[in-house]
C-alpha cells in the first residue's frame, strides 16, 4: 500500500479519494516534505495495489488502512484524506485510532437529490472517461477541454498542468473497483461521529466551488463532529490539493502541529 514516503519530521498519512492514487497528492507533497515525513499510499484496488476481498466497499477500505496501522505500529498518526479519504480519516478518528486529522471535501454527508446526483454523476464520469481513455493525453492539452473534462472535481482545471490531469483522469478510467465503490458509498448511512476523546483535533476543509460534494454537506459534517473546525478554500472545487496546493498544504501543517505522533 505504501507508495511514497519522504521527508523528516513527525509522519502524516495522506489518503486520497475514490479512483485516485498516492500521485493525487503530488502538488502539495514538496511542501509537506519539507516539515513532515509523508507517507501516501494507494488503496486496495487503485493504482499499483491490487484489490483485496473487501476492497469494493469503504468499510473494507477504511479496515485495510487500520491494519496497515497495526503492522506499522502507527497508532495516533496524523493523517489527511481528500473526498472518500476524507471521510475515511473522520471515520478513523470516530474510532480512534488516528492523532490529527484534516479532511479534504469528505464524501458521506449527501441527503435526499444529493445522494441520486452524487451516485448517477459518478456513473456516467467512469463511463465517460473509459470511452475517451486512449484520448485523454492529446485532450487535456486543450486548456478547455481540461476544464470540460474535470468540470465535476476542480474550479481551476485550466491551470492545472496537462500531464498531471492526464495522470489522474486516466487512474479514474483504469480503477476497476469504480463502479462497486460508487454503488457502496450510494447505499451506505450518512458518515456519523464524533471523534473519540483519544483522537486528535479534526479540521475539515471544503471547496466552496465543490461541483460533487456540495457546499451544503459542510454544516452536516460539522453536526457530527461539532468539536472540528470548518475551513472554506475560495475559487476551489472538490479537491484543494489541486486549485489550491499552496494553501492545502498549509492548512495540513498548521492543524496537525496540533495533534501528537
Amino acid at each position: 500500500m505504501i507508495r511514497y514516503r519522504q521527508g523528516n519530521g513527525p509522519k502524516l498519512l495522506l489518503i486520497h479519494g475514490l479512483g485516485g492514487t498516492w500521485q493525487s497528492w503530488r502538488l502539495v507533497l514538496p511542501r509537506l516534505t519539507s516539515a513532515r515525513e509523508v507517507i501516501v499510499i494507494d488503496l486496495p484496488g487503485h493504482g499499483d495495489t491490487p484489490v483485496d476481498d473487501d476492497g469494493t466497499t469503504f468499510n473494507g477500505l477504511t479496515e485495510s488502512v487500520e491494519r496497515l496501522l497495526d503492522r506499522e505500529g502507527w497508532q495516533g498518526i496524523d493523517v489527511a484524506g481528500s473526498s472518500m479519504g476524507g471521510r475515511m480519516v473522520l471515520e478513523l478518528s470516530r474510532r480512534g485510532r488516528v492523532g490529527a486529522a484534516v479532511a479534504l471535501d469528505p464524501g458521506g454527508f449527501w441527503q435526499g437529490w444529493e445522494r441520486n446526483y452524487f451516485d448517477a454523476s459518478l456513473i456516467a464520469s467512469g463511463l465517460l472517461l473509459r470511452g475517451l481513455k486512449a484520448g485523454l493525453p492529446a485532450m487535456v492539452k486543450n486548456a478547455f477541454l481540461r476544464s470540460l473534462l474535470l468540470l465535476q472535481l476542480s474550479a481551476r482545471a485550466s491551470s492545472l498542468p496537462s500531464d498531471f490531469a492526464a495522470d489522474e483522469l486516466k487512474h479514474f478510467a483504469d480503477t476497476g473497483t469504480y463502479n462497486a465503490l460508487v454503488t457502496d458509498l450510494y447505499n451506505s448511512p450518512m458518515q456519523t461521529g464524533p471523534s473519540a476523546a483519544s483522537s486528535g483535533p479534526v479540521t475539515i476543509g471544503w471547496g466552496c466551488q465543490d461541483r460533487l460534494c456540495l457546499p451544503v454537506q459542510a454544516e452536516r459534517a460539522l453536526a457530527a463532529f461539532p468539536d472540528a473546525t470548518l475551513h472554506w478554500f475560495e475559487r476551489c472545487g472538490h479537491f484543494p490539493m489541486w486549485d489550491q496546493p499552496e494553501q492545502t498544504a498549509d492548512l495540513i501543517l498548521r492543524r496537525t502541529a496540533l495533534g501528537t505522533n
